[in-house]
């Protein structure tokens, strides 16, 4: 049995009362997952109009990266209740639903690890985050039966899908008390070389780079593929971050996470047209000062952790395409897979390109249904296609942070994924 540490010794179970950074009623706590790694989470109680706040769904955010802060970018830049300047934020998800940010892996923004104790794998993620969840529910029990989602972005999506699977497995084998219904993977990193291999394509047709740009990238992203068929992860990263710099000199610094982004001459100065062009340094800000007295929280918050990310270098390239078939096929868990059309770092090309290579046992009626648009307050936000226990959203007007760039269409997904927010 794994020790649980929380923050602080005056927790009461089943109470959620505390006032933290926010209108909501909140808690907070430490877990330490395995020995010298101790992860961070923060909760906030749904805004919604109910009774009892157990009446609407618990949602888990989970950042990207490897080592982007949940609690924070997350938090105030796409989906809480403030945002980067503690304006209250009217799209926030907690009008819905509870929500429940995670610092994961550890060793990301206030989670931290001693000796070293990073994660090295995906499958190490999925087991302290686990544990994480242990913690978390021997804190608020009342939540054990209340419906789980888990929603995420970028590489948080590689490690839901894994989270997922090792979740489930421990709640048939009675080890969790947990209702797991469902997974957003929000332009994720499930397969990296399809979203590597289809750069040049997508820039190509969208008028951004030439034929000289399309075949300097392909190149790039050939030599990424070569290693990854030779086992060879750790070079494959290489390779990958080369191709990205490839991608930047044929296009004049598009910005990966939205190719409307109007650039400067330098790749330091850019402006995403949705999210907030000094989100970065507000939220270091934030997480640094005002959030870290409040929370009273000792440990220092890291915006991006790159001892996170080095730890993960030779899993970093590792596609978990056959995790998330094996969830599709084996279980009953919602999965939902969403993409912003001006993505690049993660396109559309490349996620249809790994959807299609699953084969899952209802795929034949997921073929069959057909595409939809789908309407949030009068106006077409993106297309859908789904069957059983697989949707696919295609998300017009958003890049890479789809909760932030196009806030309509993720409440409709938002909402579609629970089921109406239902319990």
């Amino acid at each position: 049995m794994k020790s649980v540490f929380f923050l602080s010794l005056f927790f009461v179970a089943a109470v959620v009362a505390r006032k933290g950074v926010g209108p909501t009623d909140q808690e907070w706590g430490y877990v330490t997952v395995r020995e010298n790694a101790h992860m961070f989470w923060w909760f906030h109680s749904t805004l919604a109009n109910v009774k009892n706040i157990t009446e609407r769904p618990l949602v888990i955010w989970l950042q990207g990266g490897p080592g982007s802060s949940s609690t924070g970018y997350g938090n105030f830049a796409e989906l809480g209740p403030l945002d980067t300047d503690l304006n209250p934020r009217n799209t926030t998800w907690l009008n819905h639903v509870n929500l429940l940010f995670v610092d994961n892996p550890v060793g990301t923004g206030y989670s931290y690890v001693e000796d070293s104790a990073y994660a090295t794998t995906n499958r190490q993620i999925a087991e302290d985050f686990v544990e994480l969840l242990r913690g978390f529910y021997a804190t608020l029990p009342e939540f054990e039966t209340v419906p789980l989602y888990i929603f995420s972005e970028s590489y948080g999506g590689k490690m839901t899908a894994e989270i997922a699977l090792v979740l489930h497995n421990a709640i048939q084998q009675g080890n969790i008390s947990c209702d797991l219904r469902g997974i957003g993977l929000g332009d994720s990193w499930i397969s990296p070389i399809d979203s590597v291999k289809t750069w040049a394509p997508y820039l190509l047709n969208l008028g951004i780079i030439d034929g000289d740009g399309y075949k300097a990238i392909m190149a790039a992203a050939n030599e990424t593929e070569a290693a990854i068929l030779e086992g060879n992860y750790e070079q494959a990263t290489s390779m990958w971050s080369y191709a990205e710099y490839v991608v930047q000199a044929a296009s004049n610094y598009v910005d990966f996470y939205n190719v409307l982004t109007r650039n400067t001459l330098s790749s330091s100065t850019v402006q995403m047209p949705a999210v907030d062009p000094n989100a970065d340094e507000k939220v270091n800000g934030l997480m640094t000062g005002v959030v870290q007295r409040a929370l009273n929280v000792s440990h220092v918050w890291q915006s991006q952790s790159n001892g996170v990310s080095e730890y993960l270098t030779s899993d970093f390239m590792r596609p978990v395409i056959s995790i998330v078939e094996e969830i599709l096929n084996s279980t009953d868990i919602q999965v939902a897979v969403y993409n912003g059309q001006l993505d690049l770092i993660v396109d559309t090309l490349g996620t249809v390109a790994w959807v299609e290579k699953m084969n899952w046992n209802t795929k034949p009626l997921w073929q069959s249904a057909g595409r939809n648009g789908f309407i949030n307050d009068g106006y077409y936000e993106g297309y859908v296609q789904k069957a059983e226990n697989f949707a696919f959203y295609w998300v017009d007007r958003a890049g890479h942070m789809v909760p932030a760039d196009n806030p309509s269409a993720m409440y409709y997904i938002l909402r579609d994924v629970t089921d109406n927010f239902s319990v």
